[in-house]
């Protein structure tokens, strides 16, 4: 009998969860341990010798909400894998939940075929990007390696001290504003630190910032 991979859902809103149990159910390989309405119930409901492998996460819950919930999995059960599920699609979110620990982020209404790609990668290969979600995020990173930025074995090196300091703000949920006032600079001149890096690592985004970050270990997940 082939291996199924036990699934947990963690969502208030019911008639969503359900539909979305009752496709997750029909997937190949996967089947639905158990599911929760926030992060308090999927605390109390988790059984260590009956873990899930992978959390499907809801963000906006009441009680506890899905970056607290994903922060606690990743602390307490380092081995449950969590893909959020969601319907926002801003930097902010996206960078809270990666940082939060996620695996992957994907859509809420997408279609059955792309959450279960997303699942099934996360599970065999430890992760899943949607592209709906991070665009060409991904591609400018590898990107690296048919680039000069190849030749550095460390490329962080081509940042000094200041722009890693900025890049380490970055990495949190610091309005670009408040990163000036941390770091006692005019918000013009944080533009232009960002501006600088978005040309030196060939990003476009605050995510790409992010994800940058944490490819080469100056924050970790």
């Amino acid at each position: 009998m082939d291996q199924k991979f036990k699934v947990v859902l963690v969502d208030d809103h019911v008639l969503l969860r359900n539909g979305l149990a009752a496709t997750v159910q029909d997937f190949d390989h996967f089947e639905v341990l158990f599911e929760a309405s926030n992060g308090v119930e999927l605390m109390e409901r988790l059984d260590p010798l009956n873990l899930p492998d992978l959390v499907l996460m809801d963000i906006n819950m009441p009680e506890m909400d899905g970056y607290s919930t994903t922060s606690w999995l990743k602390r307490h059960y380092p081995d449950i894998r969590t893909l959020a599920l969601s319907m926002y699609d801003t930097e902010n979110a996206i960078i809270r939940m990666f940082k939060a620990g996620v695996r992957g982020y994907i859509m809420k209404y997408c279609e059955p075929v792309d959450l279960y790609a997303a699942m099934d990668a996360i599970m065999q290969k430890g992760y899943y990007y949607s592209e709906l979600v991070t665009g060409r995020l991904i591609h400018t990173i590898n990107q690296y390696e048919d680039t000069d930025m190849a030749e550095h074995s460390n490329p962080l090196a081509i940042l000094n001290d200041r722009e890693i300091e900025f890049l380490r703000y970055a990495c949190t949920e610091l309005t670009y504003k408040e990163i000036a006032s941390k770091m006692y600079l005019s918000p013009r001149t944080i533009d232009g630190y960002r501006d600088t890096l978005f040309d030196k690592l060939r990003l476009k985004t605050r995510i790409g910032l992010v994800t940058f970050a944490i490819r080469n270990g100056l924050v970790s997940v």
